[in-house]
């Protein structure tokens, strides 16, 4: 039987290589807008942000995403963010 290939991403904070189903995507869309992305798939560039607290409050204040990004990541994406845990 084949073994299946686990996709593997690196979180821009801790910069660990964890697979893609234990990180959440922040992605910049071509229209300029910074949306979180559930599905994994959505168009444009993106940042992945393991699945914690201390990561995302980290990423706030060092403002993390928006240096990935290149655009100013408001707040209510990191509460968005929040609310998914």
């Amino acid at each position: 039987m084949k073994v299946k290939k686990i996709p593997m991403r690196s979180c821009v904070v801790t910069k660990e290589k964890l697979p893609k189903k234990e990180l959440i995507r922040v992605v910049r869309t071509p229209n300029q807008e910074v949306i979180v992305d559930i599905t994994g798939k959505a168009n444009g560039r993106g940042a992945y942000l393991k699945k914690d607290l201390a990561v995302f409050e980290k990423a706030k204040k060092n403002k993390i995403l928006d240096r990935i990004l290149e655009i100013e990541v408001k707040d209510e994406i990191y509460d968005e963010l929040k609310k998914l845990l």
